[in-house]
């Protein structure tokens, strides 16, 4: 839950332009770890996942080379 994080500051993609929508956020923890938390905008009480940077830096590299293009 996110109550037991450090701060996060939260970022929706600019993708997502309709508020009401379902989408994600994700941001950087404020306790200098480099670790991401990534949680569900409209349900921002529910549970949050937490990378290591090495983690997320793989998920955005093949997000880039596009291995999640369904």
């Amino acid at each position: 839950m996110t109550e037991n994080l450090p701060t996060v500051g939260w970022h929706i993609s600019t993708y997502s332009a309709d508020t009401s929508a379902s989408c994600v956020e994700a941001g950087p923890l404020a306790d200098g770890s480099g670790r991401v938390a990534v949680r569900h905008s409209r349900r921002p009480d529910a549970a949050t996942i937490v990378y290591t940077r090495d983690e997320w830096d793989a998920f955005v590299a093949g997000v880039k080379d596009g291995e999640f293009d369904f």
